[in-house]
């Protein structure tokens, strides 16, 4: 797999913008990118050095549609928590946030 498909967007939440102060970034990746590729796209297209990587798998929620209540289901996804160097920081995360 490509590096440049690997990583889909970083995901920001409150939870993942609290986690940046412990040096940990959220992203979402390809569903079949394992930890190794997911370290060598970080390290690469951030310019960081990965210590750690978590991989979690979320299935897709049950959904009902339309007039009919067609059932369906949403798409499966799977997020990555990076964890870097602590002097290290990735600037697609801060949000214009106050430098301590």
């Amino acid at each position: 797999m490509e590096l440049t498909s690997v990583i889909i967007r970083p995901i920001i939440s409150e939870k993942s913008l609290n986690n940046t102060a412990k040096n940990r970034y959220t992203f979402q990746v390809h569903k079949n990118a394992t930890k190794h590729e997911i370290k060598n796209a970080v390290e690469n297209k951030f310019s960081v050095d990965v210590l750690d990587v978590k991989v979690v798998n979320i299935r897709g929620k049950k959904v009902t549609f339309g007039k009919k209540r067609i059932a369906g289901k949403k798409e499966d996804k799977r997020k990555a928590i990076v964890t870097i160097k602590a002097e290290q920081k990735i600037d697609a995360f801060d949000l214009g946030q106050e430098k301590k």
